[in-house]
């Protein structure tokens, strides 16, 4: 595992939470968070959160990624949260709707208390 992408397990492997740090910016860091999303995917997870705490920017390739990501998690009666956005990628999921599409939270806690919902 690079260091772009940290997976962490809580609740006894039901709810994953990854941490993203640096720009993905559609290079190898993007394609590793689309490569463990994948496997998370694969092994039947259900319940994710992306914490975006460490990066500073999302070009158009990561937010696809984000964006399959949830298409995927919701078709499998999954969900996909975001946590910690800085104020620019904050603005980035305003400007592009996404705000309506992602639940996000200012923190991890919060990210996965929500799925007590």
């Amino acid at each position: 595992m690079s260091s772009h992408v940290k997976e962490t397990s809580l609740q006894d492997g039901r709810i994953i939470v990854l941490k993203l740090k640096g720009n993905f910016v559609g290079g190898d860091e993007t394609d590793e968070l689309q490569n463990s999303i994948k496997k998370l995917s694969e092994e039947g997870n259900l319940k994710l959160v992306i914490d975006l705490g460490e990066v500073a920017y999302l070009n158009s390739s990561a937010l696809g990624v984000l964006i399959s990501a949830h298409a995927n998690y919701t078709k499998r009666g999954g969900k996909v949260k975001l946590c910690q956005l800085n104020k620019n990628i904050e603005n980035l999921f305003v400007i592009t709707k996404l705000s309506l599409i992602f639940d996000t939270y200012q923190s991890e806690m919060e990210a996965v208390a929500g799925f007590s919902d």
